[in-house]
């Protein structure tokens, strides 16, 4: 695949797997798919549902301000706040050089980093890690766990992740291949995949911060690849990674293909 056509993929994988995510946190969720822009937003007070996206790739500078000022209209129409995505590479140079005026203009203020990441990796070999025993998510309990994981990485209050998480019908079915990763019967680190559009995306890692650096996330990641290749047959495996895990995940077999650039709402 061309830069362009995987960066594309990148932006399309997000907009893919968020809409069936966020519409089962809330059948209502605001799910839209407008010119340039694509909207998963479930007004959740965890701010990882509450997403918008552009999607035109070589858009320029011109079109660029424009949606980045239309999005920013949507984002205060909210309740609950959350993050634009801006994958890089799908604008051009001239938008890329004024993409932080731009931003700042629509009333914008960066977050933090990201990479767009994909490998034809799988299948991946059932992984051992002498420290951690792997269990499925298949109860409440389980999703409370793996919910408190997410909060204490990314920063969240607790109460936050649970409502983002607890009651989540497809993370406790077969549709998603959702892992927690126990050292002495502790959850420590977690991480699930879900097909989309043909390709393994992974989503929501996570190590409590007290235990990085071990090598947990990366177990619990390809846990997670091996048992949703297994179960789908599929080759391709998509992801989008933080600053933290960008280093670990090229390890696996994942190579990085465009910049991701976070936004949330001026305070």
């Amino acid at each position: 695949m061309t830069d362009l056509t995987e960066s594309v993929e990148s932006a399309q994988q997000l907009a893919v797997a968020w809409r069936a995510m966020v519409l089962d946190r809330d059948a209502d969720a605001d799910v839209r798919d407008l010119p340039g822009i694509a909207v998963r937003w479930a007004d959740s007070p965890f701010a990882f549902w509450n997403c918008i996206t552009l999607t035109e790739p070589g858009a320029g500078a011109d079109l660029v301000a424009r949606r980045l000022g239309e999005a920013a209209d949507i984002m205060r129409a909210k309740k609950n706040p959350g993050f634009l995505w801006l994958f890089e590479n799908l604008l051009d140079d001239e938008a890329r050089a004024v993409r932080e005026a731009a931003a700042e203009r629509a009333g914008l203020q960066y977050a933090f980093p990201g990479t767009g990441m994909a490998g034809d990796l799988l299948p991946v070999p059932d992984p051992v890690h002498p420290d951690l025993t792997f269990v499925r998510v298949r109860t409440d309990e389980h999703l409370r766990a793996y919910a408190d994981l997410q909060s204490r990485a990314y920063g969240f209050p607790l109460e936050a992740g649970r409502e983002g998480l607890l009651g989540l019908a497809r993370w406790q079915g077969d549709e998603m291949y959702a892992y927690l990763a126990l050292r002495d019967d502790v959850p420590v680190a977690c991480a699930a995949t879900v097909e989309a559009e043909g390709r393994l995306f992974v989503a929501f890692v996570a190590t409590d911060p007290q235990w990085q650096r071990r090598g947990y996330g990366e177990a619990v990641t390809r846990k997670a690849l091996h048992e949703g290749g297994l179960a789908t047959g599929l080759t391709r495996a998509t992801l989008h990674a933080t600053v933290a895990g960008a280093p670990v995940y090229p390890r696996i077999g994942f190579e990085p293909n465009t910049p991701i650039h976070f936004y949330g709402l001026k305070q």
